[in-house]
């Protein structure tokens, strides 16, 4: 029998992505669940709204371990984590941290290389080091889906943008990383080409105005998230039903 993780890697297959419909609890996962999902994925946004402590890292460490073990306690599919940066910007801590949240059952988690709290993406260099030290740290079969936010730090998408996507993504899998994450990336030609060039399969987020999935399929993709934009549209619907009771 697969393991876990097994399953949740042969999941990405260019062109016939595996759907992540973004959760943020116990409830919100077994509602996926019960829709069909093959797996399961946290969004940082979420789970930092839904607990009141909010994004960019400021969900306690421990709060994520155990809303993760709680999840995979709960559910039988795998579940990935958004672990933002790792908590760290030294490579041993994170990787440390990275090893403590497979302890909680989960089978992969995304790691980004924009600097929380600060400006800018961190050095290619500085990544590639991190990357590495998570996967010392997991070993071989914890799914690390690498991210670079290049297209959330800029407005120009062009040919200059890819060329830095394709060397990161080029980079993080030297590194030792399982997928790559391309968050607003959403052009068919681009991701055609970031497809052709990088190895590991591609992850890209729908959002409103996105093109069809399968558009993002036919170009290649092999895995799709739909990031804070689940919660987003429960709240604002929670929102207009207490409205329409209050009122």
């Amino acid at each position: 029998m697969a393991s876990k993780f097994e399953t949740f890697s042969a999941l990405h297959v260019p062109g016939d992505p595996v759907i992540l419909y973004n959760i943020w609890d116990v409830g919100s996962a077994r509602a996926v669940t019960a829709a069909g999902a093959k797996a399961l994925a946290t969004g940082s946004h979420p789970v930092g709204d839904a607990s009141g402590f909010g994004d960019a890292q400021q969900v306690p460490l421990d709060f994520v371990f155990d809303n993760a073990g709680r999840i995979v306690d709960a559910v039988d599919l795998p579940l990935t984590v958004d672990f933002e940066s790792a908590y760290s910007t030294d490579p041993e801590e994170g990787g440390a941290n990275v090893a403590r949240l497979k302890e909680t059952g989960a089978v992969g988690c995304n790691f980004e290389d924009q600097v929380i709290g600060g400006e800018g993406l961190h050095p290619l260099d500085l990544q590639v080091q991190r990357i590495a030290a998570i996967r010392s740290a997991v070993g071989g079969d914890f799914f690390i889906n690498a991210r670079t936010d290049l297209f959330l730090k800029t407005q120009t998408y062009d040919d200059a943008l890819i060329d830095q996507v394709v060397e990161r993504g080029k980079a993080f899998a030297d590194a030792g990383a399982s997928g790559f994450f391309v968050p607003r990336l959403s052009d068919p030609a681009q991701i055609e080409r970031v497809v052709r060039e990088v190895s590991l399969p591609l992850n890209v987020i729908a959002f409103p105005g996105a093109p069809d999935k399968k558009v993002w399929a036919d170009a290649g993709v092999a895995r799709i998230s739909h990031g804070p934009f689940p919660h987003r549209a429960l709240m604002a619907k929670l929102t207009e039903m207490a409205r329409e009771a209050i009122g």
